[in-house]
């Protein structure tokens, strides 16, 4: 990606709603070139999507909470399927496969306590494959929204 790519990618990241002529306005080129930037930029599958980012508290997900699960044995079927399972609850936000003690972070969302605690006794205690699991409430996420390259 050249300066101008990185520039692209850095005004979606910022307001994915903005019009490619106002990109191309903030950036001083043709609204044509911007155009064709962003649809290689798609092509080559920098830009992954455009979504739009909802407070959880309007979903009644009050609660939210980072799950270190491990499970055995370490097969790759075993993986695969606590992945897929476990992505497909309404509650899981994403599934993490990590390397070192823990094997998967789970994030997940509740109304409250007392749904986040019943989540985790009715869908981690009883699978056979889960040998441990620990839960930390969330109490403030904060993100980057914008993401630069890192030098090589």
């Amino acid at each position: 990606m050249d300066e101008l790519d990185s520039a692209i990618v850095r005004e979606l990241q910022e307001d994915a709603r903005q019009s490619n002529r106002d990109i191309a306005r903030k950036l001083g080129i043709a609204p044509s070139t911007c155009l064709e930037r962003t649809r290689l930029l798609r092509q080559r599958g920098v830009i992954r999507g455009y979504h739009a980012e909802i407070d959880l508290t309007a979903l009644n997900r009050t609660v939210q909470a980072m799950v270190a699960v491990q499970v055995r044995p370490l097969s790759r079927s075993v993986v695969q399927s606590f992945e897929r399972s476990v992505a497909e609850l309404p509650e899981v936000l994403a599934v993490y496969t990590m390397a070192g003690s823990d094997d998967f972070l789970v994030h997940v969302t509740a109304q409250d306590i007392d749904h986040l605690h019943a989540f985790l006794l009715d869908r981690f205690t009883s699978r056979r494959e889960i040998v441990g699991f620990r839960t930390s409430i969330i109490y403030q996420h904060l993100r980057r929204p914008v993401l630069e390259a890192l030098p090589e």
